[in-house]
């Protein structure tokens, strides 16, 4: 799978959830905040800034699918602003502190959310790559999470979420 297909079936859901939902206004700020979320839940569940805890991060399938929920939300904007070229997965293997990727990914996205480029979109995927390689994810992980979690979000559409 490329990802022109993850855009293909992002545009088939938010399609289908701006229907089901009446949606016809602009809500890119909306998604862009959404994803801001999802990150700080990816981040929580990693618990890499958790300095005075000695519990250990969520199991691999549950951080996996926070960070999945965050792709539903980039190829959505970047469906909204056209900003669909991105042909294969940036490959960043890079080690480097948890906590560091988090708050640089964050400023990305805000960054985005203010001030919308194709350049600001693909940092966003530069930095959500070099998470997933520290995390362990390869795309093969993410690309089979995100269709399990797209159904799952249309079961949740048809069933009144």
């Amino acid at each position: 799978m490329n990802f022109q297909q993850l855009f293909k079936m992002q545009q088939e859901l938010d399609d289908f959830i701006e229907k089901t939902q009446k949606i016809e206004q602009d809500v890119f700020k909306e998604k862009g905040l959404a994803l801001m979320v999802e990150l700080a839940e990816l981040a929580n569940e990693t618990r890499c800034f958790k300095f005075w805890s000695t519990k250990g991060p969520s199991a691999r399938s549950v951080i996996l699918e926070e960070y999945v929920d965050s792709i539903h939300f980039i190829l959505s904007l970047g469906l909204l602003k056209g900003y669909t070229k991105l042909e294969k997965w940036p490959v960043i293997q890079e080690k480097r502190n948890l906590t560091e990727i988090f708050l640089l990914t964050q400023d990305y996205i805000l960054t985005f959310i203010h001030q919308p480029s194709e350049d600001r979109y693909l940092m966003i995927w530069q930095c959500y790559s070099l998470l997933a390689y520290n995390l362990g994810f390869t795309f093969e992980d993410v690309v089979a999470a995100y269709i399990e979690k797209n159904e799952e979000n249309y079961n949740r559409q048809r069933s009144g979420y």
